[in-house]
This record gives C-alpha cells, sequence and structure tokens, in this order.
C-alpha cells in the first residue's frame, strides 16, 4: 500500500489557501440563508460562530480592529 508522507508546510501552505475560500464560502451562505428566511435566522450565542462575531464587535468598538463594508471587499 503507498502512503503519501505530508510535509507540514504544505499542509501550512494548504491551510492558507483553502481557509479564505472556506470562509468565503460559510459568508456566501449564510447571506444566502439570511436573503431567503429573513425572519428565521437566528445565531444560538452558544455557538462558536457567535462567539467571533461577539469578539469582532467587541474589538471594533474598542478601536482595536476595522471591518471593512461589503463594497470595499468584493466591491460591489
Amino acid at each position: 500500500m503507498n502512503q503519501i508522507q505530508q510535509n507540514p508546510i504544505q499542509i501550512e501552505e494548504i491551510t492558507k489557501i483553502l481557509e479564505p475560500m472556506i470562509r468565503r464560502v460559510i459568508r456566501e451562505e449564510l447571506l444566502r440563508i439570511a436573503k431567503a428566511e429573513p425572519g428565521i435566522f437566528y445565531l444560538d450565542p452558544e455557538t462558536p460562530i457567535y462567539k467571533d462575531m461577539e469578539t469582532l464587535l467587541q474589538q471594533k468598538t474598542k478601536g482595536h480592529i476595522k471591518l471593512h463594508s461589503h463594497e470595499e471587499v468584493w466591491g460591489e
């Protein structure tokens, strides 16, 4: 049986490529769901994504980060 050995550098490079793509797909799917069912979109406060969004809001409020508008990011 042939086994492929993965170099840790290759895995890190793949992660750098995949992470933005995965985030974009999630963002697009969340937007699609929110548009399709505007009255039922709800994030449970115990979910990791809710906690991440809460942390981002706190950092933005304190001026530690600047969030770009949809237009700035996507040029739309």
